[in-house]
């Protein structure tokens, strides 16, 4: 079979990984980024999915058995969805990652000598993200490696990116925000109070849509960067084209044709368009609780609980019921531990607001709320907590 090897990376971000990258951009043997803390079984059920011929390791590099190339257009793979189902892997081409990094420093105004701050992990595409821009600005990014507002607060950089987790527990540490030139927030809905918190903290916060399948964020506060179109299908769904997208699924022909038809990503996103052309994304098609036969998107209550000025932090999911079919759970990290909020207090919030459907009927009050290594909520670990 033709085409380039594959190397799994499992290394720390730094100069090595960045020195591998760098290298599968310019036609060296492909990257597929790992993360160094994942527990060995399942760091072996990606190595057996993905199937790279090399393990590179910072003691050394080891030849694998059952080793495929891939395409030659390929230069890095990212293994997503690995915590909830068989893992995927995207196949990124150096083109579209270079065109992504080139659209986003045009669309930021940065200025040569700009650093960036990489806070997210390398083995996601946000963190791949931060160094390819880096590579294309030729400045040596700053990479903390583990997220922490202390190593946020000492970093010199001019840009970073970071999840609406990460912005929210910055903004409660009272982190000097202002002092970047740009904060891209994106892998999770951000809602519209830490938004406003963020931007009355001087934050210059740019809200990001998009995916690994995008090579990163495409849509910037509501506008496709430079080269892609979006539209919204009548089913509702997001749909995505352009130079960004990537060369299908890692050794799944039929998952590629599943997402890409021709020259466009289907998404499971849906959207819409607002008064003045921005995109809106309201959510997954598939995050849609049924409770007494009415369909609730959980991120629409997830953005009203919000609102509440004793939620710090909330997800929402749904638990089986044999009376409503489906309970609307709210998981609450409280503003002050001191003062929680109670299901009666939030019910009436929401149901001030919107349909009555949409208020939760149970509430569970944590310290945190659990957290996949890309930093974005982990709904698998939030319904064992909810059983």
């Amino acid at each position: 079979m033709s085409g380039r090897p594959l190397h799994a990376a499992v290394l720390p971000a730094g100069p090595a990984l960045l020195d591998r990258l760098r290298a599968a951009l310019d036609g060296g043997p492909a990257v597929l980024p790992l993360d160094p803390a994942l527990p060995d079984e399942a760091a072996q059920r990606l190595l057996t999915a993905m199937r790279p011929d090399m393990l590179v390791r910072p003691d050394g590099e080891r030849q694998l058995a059952a080793g495929l190339p891939v395409p030659d257009e390929v230069a890095v793979v990212i293994a997503t969805s690995g915590s909830t189902g068989e893992p995927k892997g995207v196949q990124l081409s150096a083109r579209a990652l270079r065109h992504s990094a080139t659209a986003v420093l045009r669309r930021i105004g940065a200025g040569a000598g700009d650093r960036w701050l990489g806070c997210l992990p390398t083995s996601h595409v946000g963190g791949v993200g931060v160094l390819v821009r880096s590579l294309v600005s030729g400045t040596e990014p700053i990479l903390l490696g583990p997220f922490s507002v202390d190593g946020f607060e000492q970093a010199d950089a001019e840009h970073t990116a970071v999840v609406p987790t990460m912005l929210h527990r910055l903004l409660e540490a009272g982190a000097d925000l202002g002092r970047f030139r740009t904060i891209l927030v994106g892998g999770a809905a951000l809602s519209a109070d830490l938004a406003e918190r963020a931007r009355a903290a001087g934050a210059p916060i740019v809200a990001t849509y998009g995916s690994t399948e995008t090579a990163g964020g495409c849509v910037y506060d509501g506008v496709p960067l430079d080269g892609v179109t979006v539209e919204v299908g009548g089913d509702g769904r997001i749909r995505i084209s352009g130079p960004v997208l990537a060369d299908g699924y890692r050794l799944s022909p039929a998952r590629t044709a599943e997402a890409f038809s021709g020259s466009w990503l289907h998404t499971d996103d849906l959207g819409r368009f607002t008064g003045d052309g921005r995109l809106e994304v309201l959510g997954r098609a598939d995050d849609v609780i049924v409770t007494g036969g009415v369909n609730v998107p959980t991120t629409a209550v997830s953005e009203l609980l919000s609102t509440h000025p004793a939620v710090g932090e909330v997800a929402v999911l749904g638990r089986p019921d044999e009376q409503w079919g489906e309970l609307v759970v709210a998981v609450v990290v409280p503003a002050d531990p001191a003062a929680p909020p109670t299901l009666d207090q939030l019910r009436a919030h929401v149901a001030a607001r919107a349909a009555a459907a949409m208020a939760p009927r149970d509430l569970l009050l944590v310290e945190t709320l659990p957290v996949l290594p890309s930093g974005k909520v982990d709904r698998r670990a939030l319904g064992e907590l909810s059983r």
